[in-house]
């Protein structure tokens, strides 16, 4: 008899880079992904690719460890808090002047060479790991060394035997991604002085995984749309199945910004934990926020963070913890891998979105407490 072999999805969200507080966009897109992931690995194998490490090499990495080291100098960052070092990160996207990329190449190099990582970002990232066992989110090794499966060259030889790489580098030039053919435009993907950019980095890391799975998820910021398609065409051309997410940010006071401009203040997911926590407990608390972040809000960038709406959520899940969708409702019946299987579609992954909204179906039977613990809490 030939063995059937499980399908496998990979999930490859956008990595946050550790300069800066989690806020509320940051949040949905963790919160998907997380959804995502616990979902799908019920019905198919699954992966869950998030490596910092990766993208400690770009420039909003790299260039904020070199400002911080030439500016405050030798400091003791264990003690310090998320919102202290995403200060210093503003006030590092602020500055007129950037390092040439030759006062950032140690950095890149110890990275590279050894795992290392700036005490700030790992300050950062530690707190990160916190909030994660908080939230009850499967932590993708975010404090471990997850170098890509590339370096640099490899992967700009791999995109030349795709004829999707414009490599100048002899001539003193930058490096493009090419996928003119599909009518995009050129990209630049690493400046002539050798600083590669995030999309450089994501190629490293993706172009050595995609090969390996049935399918590939990208989970992203709507806002950066251009450069995922870029990244479908590359694997589309290596022969990858890829479907793409793409995640509207969450506006805060009608306004959608960015944290280089400080807009986690008063809003980050440690603040949104400490609030709420003082009024529900944390089974509550992580059902709550996965129905407000993916149900509420929903895929799109429509509705702005309230705090009222979402304590309406963590209230609506103490219910459904109590006892489903109404006092006295019977758990659903319906095996979890059935459940599962109504939103896979045509695709290997749960939809987040459709299994979260169906927890808030107000008449029928409740979730059952499977479901929930599987992949809710």
């Amino acid at each position: 008899m030939t063995a059937v072999l499980t399908p496998t999805v990979l999930l490859a969200p956008v990595t946050v880079t550790p300069t800066k507080p989690l806020g509320p966009s940051h949040l949905k897109g963790l919160l998907w992904t997380d959804v995502m992931f616990r979902a799908t690995r019920v019905r198919t194998g699954a992966a869950y690719r998030y490596s910092p490490t990766t993208y400690h090499t770009c420039e909003q990495t790299s260039g904020f460890w070199e400002y911080l080291d030439r500016t405050v100098g030798d400091t003791d960052y264990s003690g310090c808090s998320e919102e202290e070092i995403g200060e210093l990160y503003v006030a590092y996207r602020a500055e007129a002047r950037r390092a040439p990329f030759a006062a950032c190449l140690p950095y890149v190099e110890a990275v590279e060479r050894h795992g290392w990582v700036h005490p700030a970002s790992a300050r950062v990232l530690e707190l990160w790991a916190g909030h994660y066992r908080a939230l009850g989110m499967h932590d993708p090794g975010l404090t471990a060394d997850q170098p890509p499966g590339l370096d640099l060259d490899a992967a700009v030889d791999r995109l030349s035997a795709v004829d999707m790489c414009l490599d100048l580098r002899e001539h003193g030039g930058p490096v493009y991604l090419d996928a003119t053919r599909y009518g995009l435009a050129l990209r630049r993907i690493v400046a002539e002085d050798g600083r590669p950019n995030y999309l450089a980095c994501a190629l490293r890391e993706l172009v050595a995984l995609a090969g390996e799975h049935d399918e590939v998820v990208l989970l992203y910021d709507a806002g950066l749309e251009a450069d995922y398609l870029l990244l479908h065409r590359v694997l589309d051309r290596l022969g990858t199945t890829v479907r793409r997410v793409a995640l509207g940010r969450v506006p805060i006071d009608g306004r959608i910004t960015s944290a280089r401009h400080g807009d986690w203040r008063g809003h980050t997911v440690g603040a949104i934990l400490a609030t709420l926590g003082q009024d529900h407990d944390q089974a509550a608390l992580r059902l709550g926020l996965r129905l407000y972040f993916i149900a509420v809000l929903g895929q799109g960038a429509g509705d702005e963070f309230r705090w009222d709406v979402l304590r309406r959520s963590v209230r609506r899940a103490e219910r459904l913890l109590a006892h489903g969708t109404e006092p006295g409702a019977e758990p659903d019946p319906t095996p979890l891998a059935e459940v599962l299987d109504r939103h896979r579609g045509d695709h290997g992954y749960v939809d987040p979105y459709r299994l979260a909204a169906g927890l808030l179906v107000r008449h029928g039977p409740g979730p059952s407490p499977e479901l929930l613990a599987e992949v809710f809490t």
